[in-house]
C-alpha cells in the first residue's frame, strides 16, 4: 500500500483561486507568475479532526488515482502537505494517488471525488462534531463504458509552462486521474522560455507508460506574424516522432527579425517521412492551414484545444465542404485545464498503434464528457456512404451523458439540417432523420448543453464526419467555401510579398509558390 500523506495545517494547504491564481508548494502563483504566501486559517485549533480516505474502482476493486475536493463549513479547502493541484478554471481539486489523510475543521465537511469523465462524481457530507478520525471508502462507478465498444480517450495537445516544478509527477497524475489511454506532451519553442515539458525527448515516454496509459512527447511547430502575434502560418502538433523536426519556431517566435521560413508544410512532410502524425491546432487558425490541408499534409484538426478561445468550427467546416477529409481531434494546450478528449474507435483492448491508426482513419469524436455516435446510410464515423445524387440518407445519432445535454444537431455540408431541443435536459437518447445528398459532402453530429462540468465549462461533443460520395457532383456549399478560401489565400500571398521577412528571394518564392499551388486546387473547386 502506498504511503498515506498526513498533514498539519500550514501555508501549503490552501488551493488556488479558480480563475486567475494557481498554487504550488510555495504558495499562490498569480497571473504574472509571482509567488504570494498564503496565510493559514486560524480555526483548526488542535487538529483533532482527521479525514482519511481510500479511492477504489467499484468494479475492479483496485485503488485508483482521482482528484479530490474537501470543503469545510467556511469554504476552506484543506489538502495533504505538498499536494499537487488541478490547474484551470472552475472548482479547485487536489490530486490523490488513491489515498489521502488530512486535518479538517470542525463542522460539516463536503467531500467530492472525480476521475476522468466516464465516472460518476462521488460526493458526501460528513459531520465532524466529535474529535477523532473518520475513514471513508470512496467507490467510483462508471456511468458509461465506451471501451466495451472500442472507444478509447486521449489528449493530444498538452504542455507545461516554466513555473511547473515537477512535470514528472504532473504527467503521471494527469494521465491517470483523467483516465486517458493516450496523453501527448509536446515540445514548444517560444524565445528562450524554459517550458517544463521541454525536458522530454520525442517518442514514447517509457517511465510514464504502461498497458493502459500511453504517454509520448511530440512537438508543436509554430509561427507568429505581426506585432500583435496573430497565428501567422499556424500551430501544428507533430506526434509519433522518432526525431526532432527543425525548426520548432519561426518568425517572431525566434526574434523580431527572423524570417517567415520554412513553411509549416515542410515540417508536415518531415513528420510523415518519420511515420508520424500531423494535427493542425486551434480550430484551423493560421494562413497556411487551408494550403497544407488541400495538399494532403494534415492528418487531423484540433478543435477547441484552448478554453480561452471561442469554440469555432468555421474553418473546419469549410475544409470539409471542399472535400478535405480531416478528422476531429482535441486537447487542452497549457496544462490539463479542461475535460477535453478525443475518442478513437478500435477494439475493446487498448492498443496504441491501432488507436493512432483510427485517428488517421477519421474514426473519432471529441468531447468533454458526453458520448456521441453517428451513422449515415449504414456507414459509421470516418467511413464513406455512396449514394445517387438527390437520394436521401438515413441518419441515426445516439448519445449518453452524465450531465444533461440540451441540444442535438445534425450537420451536413456546414449547415444544421436537423436539430432537437431538450429543455429539461437529456442524459440518453437517439434521433433519426433523413438528409438529401445534393452532391459530394459530409454529415456529422454535435451536442450542446446548459450544464457545466467542474472546470465550469459548458458540456459539448462533436463527431468526425461520415463522408457522402455521389460520384463527383459538386454542391453550392463546396463552391462557396472554395471561393472564400481562394480569396483568403490571395490575401495571405499579398502579406507575404509586402510584409513577410525572408533571407533570400528563393525563400519568398518557395513559400508563395506553395500557397499558389494550394490556391489552384481550391480555384478548381469553384467551377
Amino acid at each position: 500500500m502506498d504511503k498515506i500523506h498526513v498533514s498539519i495545517l500550514n501555508a501549503d494547504h490552501l488551493p488556488p483561486q479558480p480563475a486567475s491564481v494557481r498554487t504550488n508548494s510555495l504558495g499562490r502563483i498569480t497571473e504574472d507568475h509571482k509567488i504570494e504566501s498564503i496565510n493559514p486559517l486560524r480555526h483548526y485549533r488542535s487538529g483533532a479532526y482527521r479525514l482519511t480516505g481510500r479511492i477504489i474502482d467499484a468494479y475492479s476493486r483496485e485503488k485508483v488515482q482521482a482528484r479530490v475536493q474537501v470543503l469545510g463549513a467556511l469554504g476552506d479547502q484543506p489538502a495533504p502537505t505538498g499536494a499537487m493541484w488541478k490547474i484551470g478554471t472552475g472548482q479547485a481539486f487536489f490530486y490523490s494517488d488513491g489515498e489521502f489523510s488530512i486535518i479538517v475543521p470542525r463542522g460539516r465537511v463536503q467531500v467530492t471525488v472525480e476521475r476522468g469523465t466516464e465516472y460518476t462524481p462521488w460526493r458526501r457530507t460528513i459531520d465532524f462534531d466529535e474529535p477523532g478520525e473518520t475513514v471513508i471508502d470512496v467507490e467510483l462507478r462508471r456511468w458509461c463504458n465506451p471501451a466495451a465498444q472500442g472507444w478509447h480517450p486521449g489528449n493530444l495537445h498538452l504542455h507545461y509552462k516554466e513555473f511547473e516544478d515537477d512535470p514528472d509527477r504532473r504527467i503521471l497524475y494527469d494521465s491517470r486521474v483523467e483516465d486517458l489511454r493516450v496523453t501527448a506532451l509536446s515540445y514548444v519553442k517560444r524565445w528562450d522560455l524554459k517550458y517544463a515539458s521541454n525536458k522530454y525527448a520525442p517518442g514514447v515516454l517509457q517511465d510514464f507508460t504502461d498497458a493502459r496509459h500511453y504517454v509520448e512527447c511530440g512537438e508543436e511547430t509554430r509561427h507568429y506574424m505581426g506585432s500583435d502575434h496573430v497565428y501567422g502560418f499556424g500551430h501544428v502538433m507533430l506526434l509519433n516522432l522518432r526525431n526532432v523536426v527543425e525548426p520548432a519556431g519561426r518568425g517572431l517566435l525566434v526574434d523580431d527579425f527572423a524570417p517567415e521560413y520554412p513553411p509549416i508544410s515542410y515540417a508536415c512532410d518531415d513528420t510523415h517521412r518519420q511515420g508520424g502524425i500531423v494535427i493542425w491546432c486551434h480550430n484551423g487558425h493560421g494562413i497556411e492551414c487551408s494550403v497544407a490541408a488541400i495538399l494532403g499534409k494534415v492528418d487531423a484538426l484540433s478543435l477547441w484545444d484552448v478554453y480561452w478561445e471561442d469554440l469555432a468550427y468555421d474553418a473546419w467546416y469549410r475544409l470539409l465542404d471542399c472535400g478535405v477529409k480531416l478528422p476531429a481531434s482535441t486537447g487542452s494546450d497549457w496544462f490539463l485545464c479542461s475535460g477535453n478528449r478525443v475518442y478513437t474507435k478500435t477494439q475493446p483492448e487498448f492498443d496504441p498503434a491501432s488507436w493512432f491508426q483510427a485517428l488517421r482513419d477519421g474514426k473519432t469524436f471529441i468531447t468533454n464528457g458526453p458520448m456521441l455516435d453517428l451513422s449515415a446510410g449504414g456507414a459509421s464515423i470516418g467511413d464513406t456512404v455512396q449514394v445517387e445524387r438527390g437520394e436521401t440518407v438515413s441518419v441515426i445519432v445516439n448519445w449518453t451523458s452524465h450531465y444533461p445535454i440540451h441540444k442535438v444537431e445534425v450537420i451536413s455540408n456546414g449547415k444544421t439540417v436537423h436539430s432537437e431541443d431538450f429543455p429539461q435536459g437529456s442524459v440518453k437518447g437517439s434521433l433519426e432523420c433523413e438528409v438529401t445528398a445534393q452532391g459530394d459532402g459530409w454529415i456529422a453530429a454535435r451536442l450542446g448543453s446548459d450544464s457545466r462540468d467542474s472546470f465550469d465549462h459548458a458540456v459539448w461533443a462533436h463527431t468526425s464526419p461520415v463522408y457522402v460520395d455521389t460520384g463527383g457532383f459538386s454542391t453550392a456549399e463546396r463552391r462557396e467555401s472554395a471561393a472564400l478560401i481562394v480569396q483568403e489565400i490571395e490575401d495571405s500571398i499579398s502579406w507575404l510579398l509586402a510584409d513577410g521577412k525572408f533571407i533570400t528571394d528563393q525563400q519568398r518564392d518557395e513559400v508563395v509558390d506553395l500557397f499558389r499551388k494550394g490556391q489552384d486546387r481550391y480555384r478548381r473547386l469553384t467551377e
